[in-house]
C-alpha cells in the first residue's frame, strides 16, 4: 500500500498540482491567459526568481507561436545567391564576403531555385588532385515553405527534418525569401555566434582586406579611434545608434548606407534593434588599430 501510495505522488497530476500549489502560493493564482502569463514571468523576474535573461527568453518562446516565415524571412532582394554556372573561385569569393554557410543557387533569377550549396561541401574540391569542381556534385534538395507558415512550427519542422534553411515562397508561387532556424533561434535566445567568432568583449573582427564586422552596441568613440574617424557622438553614442539616426528608421537586414565614405551594412537586426553591421572602409583609409 505504502509503495502505491509513493508511485502515485509522482503521477503528472500530483506533479501538476504540486506546481500549482507553488504558483498559487507565489503568484496568488494560476495564469489564466497568455497576458497573466507574461505577468507571471516578469513578476518572477522581480522576485529574482528567473534572471533578465531567462524572462527574455520565455517571452521569445510565447512571441514565436504568434509569428508568421514572412514576419523573419530574409526578404528575395537581400538573399545571397549563387549561380549555378559560377565557378569554384566564385563561389569562394561570395561565400568569404558573405560569412554565410549555405546559399540558394539559382538558375535564370531568383525564382528559379535549382538546390542549396553548403559551403563545407566545397572543401573537397580545393585539393589539387581531385576532380574537377561541377555545382551539380554538392546541390543539395531545397525545402520550400510558404511565407503564412507559422514560426513555431517552422521550428518544429526545422529540428525533426533536420536541416537549417527553406526557400520561401508567396501565394502565387514566387520566391519571397528565405528563413534559416538560426533567425528563428535568434528571436528566443539573441544574437547567436560561431566558433568563428572572436571574443565576447570584441567589438571588431576584420571579415576581409576592407570589410569589418562590428557590433552594434560598440561606442562611436571607439570605432573613431580603432577607425581613425570623425564621427560625431553628441546624439548618440553607439554605432547602432549611428546607423540608425543616418536611416530615419529602424533598418532591416540587408538594408545598406553610406556615412562619411564608410558603407554600413545591416547585418543582424531584429524587430527592436540593430545588433551587427558590416562596415566597408574606404580603399585609401589607414588599416584599423585594434587594441592588444
Amino acid at each position: 500500500m505504502s509503495d502505491d501510495n509513493s508511485q502515485n505522488s509522482d503521477t503528472p497530476a500530483s506533479k501538476k498540482g504540486f506546481f500549482s500549489l507553488i504558483l498559487n502560493q507565489l503568484f496568488h493564482g494560476e495564469p489564466k491567459n497568455r497576458d497573466d502569463l507574461l505577468t507571471l514571468i516578469r513578476d518572477s523576474e522581480q522576485n529574482d526568481l528567473i534572471d533578465q535573461d531567462t524572462r527574455d527568453m520565455l517571452e521569445g518562446v510565447m512571441d514565436i507561436a504568434d509569428q508568421r516565415v514572412r514576419d523573419i524571412m530574409i526578404p528575395r532582394s537581400q538573399m545571397v545567391t549563387l549561380k549555378h554556372n559560377q565557378t569554384l573561385d566564385e563561389c569562394l569569393d561570395v561565400i568569404i564576403e558573405s560569412a554565410h554557410s549555405r546559399f540558394p543557387v539559382i538558375s535564370e533569377d531568383k525564382d528559379h531555385i535549382e538546390g542549396i550549396l553548403m559551403a563545407k561541401d566545397l572543401l573537397p574540391f580545393m585539393r589539387s588532385d581531385t576532380e574537377p569542381f561541377s555545382m551539380e556534385k554538392v546541390l543539395r534538395q531545397a525545402v520550400v515553405v510558404p511565407e503564412s507558415k507559422r514560426v513555431d512550427r517552422m521550428l518544429k519542422e526545422f529540428r525533426q527534418q533536420r536541416y537549417h534553411m527553406a526557400i520561401v515562397i508567396d501565394e502565387f508561387g514566387g520566391v519571397s525569401g528565405l528563413v534559416t532556424i538560426e533567425d528563428i533561434l535568434e528571436l528566443i535566445v539573441g544574437e547567436i555566434e560561431d566558433e568563428y567568432d572572436d571574443e565576447e568583449d570584441s567589438d571588431f573582427r576584420q571579415l576581409s582586406r576592407h570589410t569589418w564586422t562590428v557590433r552594434a552596441l560598440a561606442s562611436i568613440e571607439d570605432f573613431n579611434d580603432t577607425f581613425a574617424t570623425h564621427f560625431n557622438d553628441d546624439e548618440v553614442d553607439t554605432i547602432g545608434g549611428l546607423v540608425m539616426q543616418a536611416f530615419g528608421h529602424l533598418p532591416a537586414r540587408g538594408e545598406t548606407i553610406e556615412i562619411a565614405g564608410y558603407q554600413f551594412k545591416v547585418a543582424m537586426a531584429d524587430s527592436r534593434r540593430v545588433i551587427q553591421v558590416h562596415v566597408r572602409i574606404p580603399d585609401d583609409s589607414p588599416q584599423p588599430k585594434l587594441e592588444d
